[in-house]
């Protein structure tokens, strides 16, 4: 008998309806024989219209409006006690509904397992869960079903792991159970070589190393959240990411054996036998653009930049440097569009310990990224890639890279046509590799 940990999406567990469909799901594999552990996160909006809710509460508009930092003085334990209800509600009728169908399940809250976490509200990190008593009643063929997202913090307050932790839940307890698979059920059937609204040609992957999975979910690709990635790869936990629409009520049957053509198995780079170049082309349209012009070249000046937007909590990703002949350089970087304002200003308070002669920022650009464990061992695509770019009139403006992967930031206007200009140089536009 296998344990297997499902985790269904708030799109799939939207309504009633795709609540019943979840428990069909969850009652085939306990027909099959495995012991069943399910994670569940808040219907599809739930957890949106409970954040309205608290900021309602809070005045966070008229707060805003005053010039107040909003949000900095929320009491993060109530906006966690209440934002984790969503996820107890979606338990609870999903253990009612597996009930009705005559399959033994009960609902867990992320305190009765209990899942520990720091006492970081709103953002709380998983420092352990005791998995004692759930495994004795998975054991005795009852099905637990567990509220996402949430565990007990330090003096027994609720805790929340941040948006899309249901997916970190997920992994953490199949590890903790030492599940033989964490299948992710969403709303899409695997992980995709590119975005297939962009490119029709676009196929699902079988396979994908946990390296790959994470330089996807980091620059883009929102199939899963990189956390749960990141947790996946240290614990050795295989997650499969599937659809939670294959039953045949929803016009699919799923294969009766194996793993292969359920949806894309994330595993160690060792279980692929055949490594591609490049496996995927992934991009993002939330970046922004920030230049400082003119920066006395001299020791120090990165840090009097980067600095104060490291306190501010603004992520720096592609940095592009230039220095001319007269003694000053120019500095480029992007942030995440959604920090250029803040960025801007913490660094318009920092003009004097800098000392730039203008500050620019802007978020008509993209950034568009090739990742593959095959770069490790083949030579040439840099070379390939910028030529390709190059050939279509496509303009690089910075360029980042590591061992499995190239990113490039070009104009906004451009991205589409990188994104399949890419796709079909690297053979991705079929099974067919080159």
């Amino acid at each position: 008998m296998a344990l297997l940990v499902l985790k269904f999406g708030g799109t799939s567990v939207a309504d009633l309806e795709r609540i019943r469909n979840a428990a069909l799901h969850v009652k085939r594999e306990v027909e099959a024989g495995h012991a069943c552990a399910v994670v569940v996160s808040a219907m599809a909006g739930q957890t949106n219209q409970l954040v309205g809710w608290v900021e309602e509460a809070w005045g966070y508009e008229e707060r805003q409006q005053n010039g107040e930092d909003a949000s900095a003085h929320y009491d993060g334990r109530e906006y966690d006690a209440v934002v984790s209800s969503g996820e107890q509600v979606t338990s609870g009728l999903l253990a009612i509904v597996l009930q009705a169908m005559g399959v033994k399940a009960r609902s867990w809250q992320g305190w009765q397992i209990p899942l520990r976490t720091d006492s970081a509200h709103r953002a709380a990190r998983i420092i352990g869960i005791d998995v004692e008593e759930l495994k004795g009643r998975l054991n005795g063929g009852e099905v637990a079903v567990v509220a996402g997202f949430q565990g007990i913090a330090p003096e027994n307050r609720i805790s929340t792991l941040g948006r899309g932790g249901s997916d970190t839940s997920a992994v953490a307890l199949g590890a903790a159970l030492q599940a033989e698979r964490c299948d992710i059920y969403t709303d899409v059937d695997g992980v995709y070589t590119t975005d297939p609204k962009i490119v029709p040609r676009a196929h699902r992957l079988d396979r994908i190393s946990y390296e790959e999975m994470l330089e996807m979910a980091s620059l883009g690709a929102k199939v899963l959240q990189t956390r749960s990635v990141e947790l996946a790869m240290q614990r050795g936990v295989r997650v499969l990411v599937r659809s939670s629409f294959d039953h045949p009520g929803y016009g699919g049957q799923p294969p009766e054996h194996g793993v292969e053509g359920l949806g894309t198995l994330v595993c160690h780079e060792d279980e692929i036998v055949e490594q591609n170049v490049v496996s995927g082309i992934a991009y993002a349209r939330d970046e922004a653009k920030v230049t400082l012009l003119k920066i006395a070249d001299k020791p120090g000046v990165a840090a009097q930049v980067f600095g104060p937007l490291a306190s501010a909590n603004i992520n720096v990703d592609m940095i592009v440097q230039n220095v001319s002949e007269d003694g000053y350089t120019d500095l480029t970087f992007t942030v995440q569009g959604s920090d250029l304002d803040r960025a801007l200003e913490v660094l318009r308070k920092a003009q004097d310990r800098i000392g730039y002669f203008d500050l620019r920022g802007s978020t008509d650009i993209a950034k568009v990224s090739a990742i593959g464990v095959g770069m490790r061992s083949h030579a040439g695509v840099a070379a390939q890639m910028f030529s390709a770019l190059a050939e279509k009139g496509i303009n690089i403006e910075a360029i980042s890279t590591s061992e499995i992967k190239i990113s490039v930031l070009i104009d906004a206007a451009y991205a589409e046509l990188a994104v399949r200009t890419l796709h079909s140089l690297f053979g991705l536009d079929s099974r067919e590799r080159p």
